[in-house]
């Protein structure tokens, strides 16, 4: 699907701007696990390198900050992005790598004037940098001496000071209208371990310096940047041009991904983790694309989503139920159709043979006959859902009652003539007889039964867990919280419901990690991979089978 930036892109090959390349990058900083914004980031930058015959994503990790950054999180973005299908081949960079290149840009600056040490604490850096309205003020350490800051800078290098004491700063415009312009500081003391180069540093460059001048060391032609970053593209302009760099990569912004009844800020997500509010980063209920994996969802589902929202420069909310269209969309023509009974209520047919087992012949997919057809074995007590009986029902009610007929699927049609209760009062078994000439979806004599309801063999039925997954929040945007309320206190109560006496059908023995299956009338679901066992499998519903958040918004 072309954009804006499929457009400036075709615009520089054929002027053959950066000598027919496009070399991309993704850039995540391993500080958490990714989510479903960051797929958007993803998809774009390695689909565009992927339409170009000269091009090339990188997979780069900004890794500058040791306090945040842990090896878990770098194994896992590898890992999410490989699910999604891409392959970095040989392009696996950490702007880590360009510690020394960076600390020798950072006293380059300092040579040419235009960076200074610092030595104000951070809040008196916020006290005088000013406001949109007002210019800040000078620091009164902007006029040290080259000299100075040269030796100040390698007793940063040294240990010499401790954390917070002193920083680098860029001798910019204090007066500056844009706020990243006003002596933003480009090196900082961290005195922890880091992950991928131990003790060998203790001053770290900040982000933004870090960026652009690790896009320019890789040759990256196009850096597709989300849109918060666009008042930051002076910034690394200036950083680029005072350092006469051999090459300036083009930053283009584009908005990113946000996306209703969830949070998409890794700051939000830990906090549900570290309170255990959820089970983990990879709990099915997250936006992370480790849960996604794990509740069942397909990367093409996630691939056609990004690609069905498209890009644009407007940042807007994107509705969770075009996600989760797409999903049963890619579902819908795979999905093996099973019988599932989540709450079961058992019947017994006291007319049909005590031994007696037959094999009933479903299809593993009503419009796909190629897929083929599985057998449903079929005995004298089956188990039915407790929502598919009503003792008193309503005059439109055309499931099971009592004195009433209903058919079960691909097999007979039974009528309910007793009900069972326990001392609660609590129906617990329904007597019921069923006719032998309707088998095939015929009576003998003609009469309609309205009512098909879905059942399972108790003989051969698999005991399971199966849990059911809502939205994480009840409310559309939650980061919008009323006064004196918090984001958590807007999770959905419902959002998890986790069923333990379920009953399935004996084709689903063979159940796989990869496969998905649609359990009749219920939703889709898929086998939990990371808690399935053989002797206790455990599904997850991906989705439901339709949008019943918008039924109820309507009602």
């Amino acid at each position: 699907m072309t954009n804006f930036i499929r457009t400036i892109i075709a615009e520089d090959l054929k002027s053959n701007k950066h000598n027919g390349n496009v070399i991309t990058r993704f850039p995540p900083e391993p500080n958490g696990y990714l989510h479903i914004g960051h797929a958007k980031a993803i998809c774009l930058n390695f689909e565009i390198s992927k339409e170009n015959e000269l091009g090339v994503c990188h997979l780069r990790f900004d890794d500058t900050n040791p306090l945040k950054e842990e090896v878990e999180y770098i194994d896992s973005i590898k890992e999410d992005v490989k699910w999604l299908g891409y392959d970095w081949k040989e392009h696996l960079y950490f702007s880590s790598d360009y510690f020394e290149q960076l600390f020798n840009y950072a006293t380059e600056l300092i040579k040419l004037g235009k960076a200074y040490v610092c030595n104000l604490s951070a809040e008196e850096m916020r006290d005088t940098r000013g406001t949109l309205k007002e210019p800040g003020k000078n620091s009164p350490y902007r006029d040290r001496s080259i000299q100075e800051n040269l030796e100040l800078f390698k007793r940063m290098q040294a240990g010499d000071f401790e954390e917070g004491e002193c920083i680098l700063r860029a001798k910019i415009d204090m007066s500056a209208p844009n706020l990243n312009m006003r002596d933003p500081a480009i090196y900082r003391i961290r005195k922890v371990e880091h992950p991928k180069t131990g003790n060998k540093w203790c001053v770290y460059p900040m982000y933004d310096f870090t960026h652009c001048l690790s896009d320019m060391i890789e040759g990256i032609t196009h850096s597709l940047c989300s849109l918060e970053f666009e008042d930051h593209r002076p910034l690394y302009d200036w950083f680029l041009d005072e350092l006469k760099t051999p090459c300036h990569p083009q930053q283009i912004e584009f908005a990113r991904l946000n996306i209703n009844y969830t949070v998409l800020s890794k700051r939000k997500l830990l906090e549900l983790v570290n309170n255990s509010l959820v089970d983990g980063w990879d709990d099915p209920r997250m936006p992370s694309i480790s849960g996604m994996r794990r509740r069942g969802i397909t990367p093409t589902s996630i691939i056609d989503f990004c690609e069905k929202i498209g890009v644009t420069k407007k940042d807007s909310l994107i509705d969770m139920s075009t996600f989760e269209s797409c999903i049963r969309e890619d579902l819908e023509p795979s999905a093996l159709r099973s019988f599932a009974v989540l709450r079961p209520l058992k019947v017994v047919i006291d007319n049909y043979p005590d031994d007696k087992v037959e094999e009933l012949s479903g299809p593993n997919h009503p419009k796909k006959p190629e897929m083929g057809r599985r057998t449903i074995p079929f005995s004298k007590k089956v188990y039915i859902e407790q929502d598919d009986f009503m003792e008193d029902p309503p005059k439109k009610y055309f499931r099971l009652a009592p004195g009433k007929e209903v058919r079960l699927r691909y097999g007979y049609v039974i009528k309910c003539n007793e009900v069972i209760k326990n001392d609660q009062g609590e129906v617990i078994e329904l007597r019921c007889s069923y006719d032998p000439q309707t088998l095939g979806g015929k009576t003998a004599d003609g009469r309609k039964i309205k009512g098909i309801i879905h059942w399972v063999s108790k003989k051969h039925a698999i005991d399971a867990e199966v849990r059911l997954y809502d939205r994480l929040f009840n409310v559309p945007n939650p980061t919008k919280t009323e006064a004196g309320k918090h984001f958590t206190d807007y999770l959905n109560p419902d959002s998890l419901e986790t069923l333990s006496s379920c009953k399935l059908e004996a084709s689903l023995q063979n159940a796989n990690i990869e496969s998905r299956y649609q359990f009749e009338r219920l939703g889709y679901f898929a086998l939990d991979f990371v808690e399935t066992t053989k002797e206790k499998p455990v599904f997850n519903r991906v989705v439901t089978l339709r949008d019943s958040w918008a039924k109820m918004k309507s009602s």
